[in-house]
This record gives C-alpha cells, structure tokens and sequence, in this order.
C-alpha cells in the first residue's frame, strides 16, 4: 500500500473516531470549542506519532529479541503515559490557557484507545518504522479532522438551541449530530464494501 494511499484512508475513509469508533471519549468530551478541538487534535498528533516510533523501537528493538512480544499492550501503554505526561508538561508551560480547557482530557489520552489502537495496528499489519509514522500521523490527522468538524458543528447547535424542542436539547442532539457525522465518513468507504 501506497503512503497516499494509507494517508487518504485512515483520514476519510478508516476514520479512527468515526469509522473505527475508536478515542470517541476526548472527542465527545473536548468538542465543545473548535479552539479546544484543535489543541486536543494537535496533543493527539504529536503523542500519537511520537508513539508510534516509540513503541515501534521497543518492540522490534527490546521485546522481539527477547521473546516478549506478548508485553507489547503493557509496554504500549506505559510508553504512551510517559508521552503524555512530557506533553501536559510542555502545555501547561507553553499555553495555561490551552491547558486549562482541556483539563482532565489531557491526561486521558493516556487512556485513549485510539492512540494504543494505532501503535498496536502498526505493529499487526507489519508496517516498517517510515509506514508507521506515516499510518500514525495519517490517524491522528483523521483523529482532529472529526473532533474539529464536530466542534463546529456542536457551536452552530448551541447558538441555535433556543429553535430546539427540550427533548433533544444538550447530550441528545451532540449524540445525534455524532452519529450523522460518522455515517457521513462511512459514506467514504463506498457503497459496494
């Protein structure tokens, strides 16, 4: 498979939130704002392929030699906390602000499926370190297109929430919108799938 090829798909078509149902936790949670969207979207990106490396490393580097390929998820996971925990670092330095509207998201990356999910599929489907890297930041480019969409679109809703009936006010309608944006990414992958 082409780089282009594994960019278009994990972006469009293999959408890690909206096709893979994968990280929906940060995405429903961080969506209010597009400016919070796109700062969890960047901290995402850059813990997601810094991982990818990471973990590609330890693995073909430290456990295949060792016979410990059955570790990779436990290494996975602590190599990711220690990411995210540089980056909540370098974000409550650089940006307060940034940092203080993500709040508990931030750290919860660590526990973001998605970012574990892609560095457990890198290593699944065999990919070398460059296809790795690519496949990861393609995902995670993917990842703050829909959280961003998405934050755009629960903005337009919430200025026009006074025209909606009470009953889908709030949590129903950012479900339903949720849902409809997914069935648009699906509409991707094509009718004869």
């Amino acid at each position: 498979m082409s780089l282009t090829m594994i960019f278009i798909s994990a972006i469009l078509v293999n959408n890690i939130v909206l096709s893979q149902f994968l990280g929906i936790c940060p995405f429903l949670g961080v969506s209010k704002k597009i400016s919070t969207a796109a700062g969890m979207g960047l901290a995402v990106m850059f813990v997601m392929t810094i991982s990818s490396i990471a973990t590609y490393l330890v693995y073909y580097k430290l456990l295949v030699p060792n016979g410990l390929e059955f570790m990779n998820t436990v290494v996975f996971i602590l190599v990711i906390a220690s990411l995210v925990q540089m980056v909540e670092i370098i974000i409550k330095k650089t940006s307060p602000a940034l940092y203080q509207a993500l709040g508990i998201f931030l750290p919860l990356i660590t526990t973001n499926c998605a970012v574990l999910g892609i560095a457990i599929l890198s290593i699944q489907k065999e990919y070398s370190l460059i296809y790795s890297v690519c496949f990861s930041l393609a995902n995670a480019m993917g990842f703050t297109l829909a959280i961003i969409l998405f934050a755009g679109l629960r903005e337009r809703l919430n200025a026009s929430a006074a025209s909606m009936p009470k009953a889908v006010r709030g949590i129903p309608i950012v479900l339903i919108t949720a849902a409809l944006l997914s069935l648009a990414f699906m509409g991707f992958s094509g009718i004869g799938r």
